[in-house]
C-alpha cells in the first residue's frame, strides 16, 4: 500500500500526493507546516461620513514571507446590501469575494487559489483592501476584520 505526502509536507519538492521516501529526502515547508500564526486586526468605525462604493480601505500589509491562512469578519450591525472584497490592489477579491455581510458574529472568509497555492508565500510585502460594493456602508457601527497568515518559525 503506498503511502502519500501532502503537497506541504513534501515542501521544496513542490509536488504534491507523491509517494513517501526517506526522511531525509524532503524537506516541509516552512510558511506553512509548523509555522506560528499571525494576526492583523483591523476596526472601522463607521460614521456620518458614507464609506461608498469602490471605496478602499486599508486593513494593513502582509509581510514578505507570509502565506494567508483565513479571515474574520465581525460587523456590529448588518452591512445591509453593501458587500466587501478582500484583496489588494491588482486583485480586490485575493483574500475574500464580494460578499454581503448581515450577521453580527464572526464570520470567516478566504479564497482556495490564495490558500492552497502551490507556494503561497508572499515574496514581497503586500497591503491588504477592503473593497465597497453594491452599496455604501451604513452610517453607524463597527467593523472588525482580522487577517490570519503564518510565517516561519
Amino acid at each position: 500500500m503506498a503511502t502519500y505526502l501532502s503537497a506541504e509536507l513534501s515542501g521544496v519538492n513542490a509536488t504534491a500526493n507523491q509517494t513517501t521516501v526517506t526522511s531525509s529526502s524532503y524537506k516541509p515547508r516552512a510558511t506553512v507546516y509548523g509555522a506560528r500564526l499571525k494576526r492583523i486586526r483591523a476596526t472601522i468605525t463607521l460614521g456620518s461620513t458614507a464609506i461608498t462604493t469602490s471605496d478602499l480601505i486599508q486593513l494593513g500589509n502582509l509581510p514578505a514571507g507570509a502565506t494567508f491562512a483565513f479571515g474574520l469578519i465581525t460587523p456590529s450591525a448588518t452591512l445591509g446590501s453593501s458587500t466587501l472584497a478582500i484583496g489588494n490592489s491588482g486583485t480586490a477579491n485575493k483574500y475574500g469575494a464580494a460578499t454581503t455581510y448581515t450577521a453580527t458574529v464572526p464570520t470567516l472568509f478566504g479564497q482556495a487559489a490564495a490558500i492552497g497555492a502551490a507556494d503561497p508565500a508572499l515574496s514581497a510585502e503586500e497591503t491588504v483592501y477592503a473593497t465597497v460594493g453594491t452599496a455604501s456602508l451604513p452610517t453607524s457601527g463597527t467593523i472588525v476584520i482580522d487577517l490570519f497568515y503564518s510565517m516561519p518559525n
